[in-house]
């Protein structure tokens, strides 16, 4: 278990620094698809199936056909790829890559030490039932509330920057 445990996790961060480093946005959302899919695999060793089981539903399948979907509604083209391609200059990777480098003595420190304790219990549907919809159910409104807003503007600010193109 253990074994699939770091492959996972290996193919976790090898997918989403290409994902980070792809011009084509489509390439980019295969790869975090794929590190979306390693992470549920993650969850899956350490006893929680139901929360791989979300990864899956929830982020591999809704939230990445929404960003698909948003990528065609925007229709960025080439123009877009050249900005990014301006954007990805050699010391724009020194903020990540020191905190890359915290995370990563982090989690030698936690391995070599006593301190990390992976859990074999799993935790089952209900108990997320009661904790979302139990204290919690006023903030998961509001979450949903300010995704929806956020939504609705860049749909607002992505039609606008369309309509003055097309004046222009």
């Amino acid at each position: 278990m253990n074994f699939a445990f770091y492959i996972s996790g290996a193919v976790a961060v090898i997918a989403t620094l290409l994902m980070l480093t792809r011009v084509n946005v489509v390439h980019a959302l295969l790869y975090l698809i794929v590190s979306l899919l390693a992470v549920a695999v993650v969850f899956y060793t350490l006893g929680a199936p139901f929360a791989a089981a979300l990864e899956v539903i929830v982020y591999a399948g809704a939230i990445m056909v929404l960003f698909i979907f948003v990528v065609m509604m925007l229709n960025l083209g080439d123009r877009a790829a050249a900005m990014e391609r301006q954007w990805l200059t050699p010391g724009i990777w020194r903020g990540p890559a020191v905190l890359a480098v915290v995370l990563i003595l982090e989690m030698v420190y936690l391995l070599r030490s006593d301190a990390a304790i992976l859990s074999t219990g799993a935790v089952d549907p209900q108990a997320v039932a009661i904790a979302l919809f139990g204290p919690y159910l006023i903030c998961v409104e509001l979450a949903s509330m300010l995704l929806l807003a956020g939504l609705v503007g860049a749909y607002h600010l992505g039609f606008h920057k369309a309509e003055r193109r097309a004046r222009a």
